[in-house]
């Protein structure tokens, strides 16, 4: 992967669906600050219809470098690290990257 260029993160996370509107709730406030990021090109959180307590958030990012400095934000630290993390039952996170 070479500087510069853009991701996707795709995260797919369970939780029981008594959890979801909390982490809904933090997921918004997560989004408009990270949507403040100047490498964060996009951010857009999915509820499955079929299994409630499953989340699916797509994350475009403009390079790697941008990617760990949203990791590294307060924000990210706050709302995911210490209250989203811990009432995940499974998390999947994969990067993307796009190909002509």
């Amino acid at each position: 992967m070479s500087a510069g260029t853009p991701l996707v993160v795709v995260a797919r996370w369970r939780m029981a669906p008594e959890a979801v509107p909390e982490v809904l709730g933090l997921v918004a406030a997560l989004r408009e600050q990270s949507l403040d990021e100047p490498g964060c090109k996009g951010y857009e959180a999915f509820q499955s219809v079929g299994t409630p307590g499953e989340l699916l958030l797509l994350e475009r990012y403009a390079d790697q470098a941008a990617i760990e400095a949203h990791r590294a934000s307060a924000h990210y630290q706050t709302l995911v690290v210490q209250r989203i993390l811990p009432v995940l039952s499974g998390r999947q996170v994969e990067l993307l990257q796009a190909k002509a």
